[in-house]
Parts: C-alpha cells; structure tokens; sequence
C-alpha cells in the first residue's frame, strides 16, 4: 500500500513505475512544503491542514505517510543529510575510510561535506531544539535526533580507531563525542549564523579543531 497513492496493482501489463515516481514526487513536494512552513512560520503555528492544502492533498494522507508534524521533521532532517547529488553524503563519509586515507585527509574532507551539509540541517534541528522549550513531544524528538548522530560519530570514531589513526590515550567514546560536538547544530548556529562565518572558515575551524584533538 502506498500510502500517497493508494495501493498499486500487479496485474500482468500494469506499469508501476510511472505511478511509484509520481508518490516520491508527491511525498517530496510534502516534505518541501512542511520544511518552509516550519522555518517560516513556526513549528507550533504550521498545521497538517495548512501542509495538507498546499500540497493539495487530504490531511489522512499526511497522516498515513508521516504519522504528523514529527515524522515530517524526521523526514526533512533525513533529505537534508543526502546531501546534493544523486550520491548520499554519509555514503561519500563512509568511502573516504575505504580509500586509505590518513585521519588528518578523512578529517578534511569531512569538513568539506560540512559545507554542504550543515546549511541544511543546522536550522531543521535548532528548529526542534527551540520549539522543544513549549512541546514535550519535541523534547522525546530532540532527544532521539541527537542520540542517532552520536551514534553515526560513533561509528565514524571507532573506523578511525580500527585504522590506527586516534591517538593511543584517546577512547572510542571520547573521540565519537568529540565528533558529536563538532557536528553539532549549535556550532553552526555560534559561528555561521551568530558570527557570520563564511562556510570555507566554518569547515577550516571544524578541520583544524578535529586534527589537534583526535590525532
């Protein structure tokens, strides 16, 4: 069951492909829609109905592809950790510990997709973290956002620790929340969006912030 478009047949001759792009339109179009709205208007202000409207259809199908306002804000954060490109980010992340590279040269390039990724995630998340002060629903969200980045440092300290490129003293927990805290929303928000950082000095200072205490 598609859960935009209803359920699609499997009759011989039937062709899904044209109705399967026509749901991730239709679930892309949603999702950019509840994102502006959320950024514009707020996120206690924006309404399924107000979603639903605009992306002209009924406020059930929202409802049924995104459980509410959480499950689009789940939604928004994982499209803006894509990246841009037809190549996912974290899979470009993933590769660099594939190519042999030293952990200064991995550090680099991860500030490098900090560029790209940050502007798109940055102000999603600083948007659950400021309306959690008002919504408990938010608080369990707030919470549950940080705990998966901490664990994707995580995995991200311990392929630098298989590689032998942490420092010897230096703990696989330490490093993942040393990482957790570089590719934090707030930082983004301290430097680029209070400081007005350029992103090139924003990914200079994460990169050199990340070789002095991890190697």
């Amino acid at each position: 069951m598609d859960p935009l478009l209803g359920p699609v047949k499997t009759t011989r001759g039937y062709d899904t492909t044209g109705r399967q792009a026509r749901a991730l339109a239709q679930r892309d179009r949603i999702i950019a829609i509840a994102e502006r709205r959320f950024l514009v208007d707020g996120y206690a202000t924006t309404t399924i109905q107000s979603i639903a409207d605009e992306a002209g259809v009924s406020v059930d199908t929202i409802y049924k592809a995104f459980t509410g306002k959480p499950g689009l804000i789940r939604s928004i954060r994982d499209r803006a950790l894509l990246g841009e490109g037809p190549d996912p980010a974290e899979r470009r992340s993933d590769r660099l510990h594939e190519e042999h590279l030293d952990g200064p040269a991995i550090v680099r390039a991860w500030g490098e997709l900090t560029t790209e990724i940050a502007p798109r995630v940055a102000p999603i998340l600083l948007l659950v973290r400021d309306a959690s002060v008002h919504d408990t629903e938010l608080v369990s969200l707030l919470t549950e956002l940080d705990s998966q980045r901490l664990e994707r440092m995580t995995a991200n300290a311990t392929q630098l620790a298989r590689a032998g490129h942490l420092r010897k003293e230096l703990r696989i927990d330490v490093a993942a929340h040393i990482l957790w805290i570089y590719s934090s929303p707030e930082l983004y928000e301290l430097t680029v969006v209070r400081q007005h950082w350029t992103l090139d000095r924003y990914a200079d200072f994460i990169t050199d912030a990340l070789t002095n205490a991890l190697f």
